[in-house]
């Protein structure tokens, strides 16, 4: 679980090189520390709120890497919450790490990546949210996006808000909808 601050998984405008970090510096640092298969079929993704966005965007930007990829409550249209009031503890968040370009058709554009996606090439998809999270037209939007696309995607939209208790739930269904394989321990 890498922390990348409020980066949105990006190489910021006028910050850290969160992107980069995340999909070449990371799997290569966690490779040294474990015997972590480097298979299609053994890896996943999977993140809540901005890790939700990012677990998205990993999958769609190097779908060779997963078999399949899990947002519980993302935040996964930017350019419309770009759109929204600035939040008080950030209000510079966008700018600092988009600068003044627009997100949309950008390759940190989830829509976007959709459009651009060969559906046969992508992981397996599940997006998640509460019914009363303030993101749910997001997450609805990504799923029509996908959708009109011709891309498969688990969805499960149930009751709850933005917190942790839909979460705890919510991460046992995607669990159980992993494409987990069963394989006998190797020796060590």
């Amino acid at each position: 679980m890498p922390q990348v601050h409020r980066s949105f998984y990006a190489d910021q405008a006028a910050g850290g090189r969160y992107w980069t970090f995340l999909s070449e510096e990371l799997p290569e640092l966690v490779s040294t520390f474990f015997k972590v298969s480097t298979r299609r079929d053994d890896t996943f993704v999977a993140g809540l709120s901005m890790g939700g966005y990012g677990a998205l965007k990993w999958a769609l930007r190097q779908p060779e890497r997963f078999a399949a990829a899990a947002s519980l409550s993302g935040a996964l249209h930017l350019e419309r919450l770009r759109t929204l009031p600035p939040r008080p503890e950030d209000p510079e968040l966008y700018a600092r790490v988009f600068g003044d370009q627009p997100v949309g058709d950008t390759p940190d554009d989830l829509l976007w990546l959709v459009g651009q996606a060969n559906p046969a090439s992508l992981p397996a998809l599940w997006v998640g949210c509460g019914t009363d999270d303030l993101l749910l037209e997001s997450n609805v939007q990504f799923v029509e996006a996908c959708t009109a696309a011709g891309i498969d995607v688990t969805t499960s939209i149930v009751e709850g808000e933005h917190e942790w208790g839909l979460w705890d739930r919510e991460i046992q269904q995607v669990l159980a909808w992993l494409p987990l394989r069963q394989r006998a321990l190797e020796p060590s």
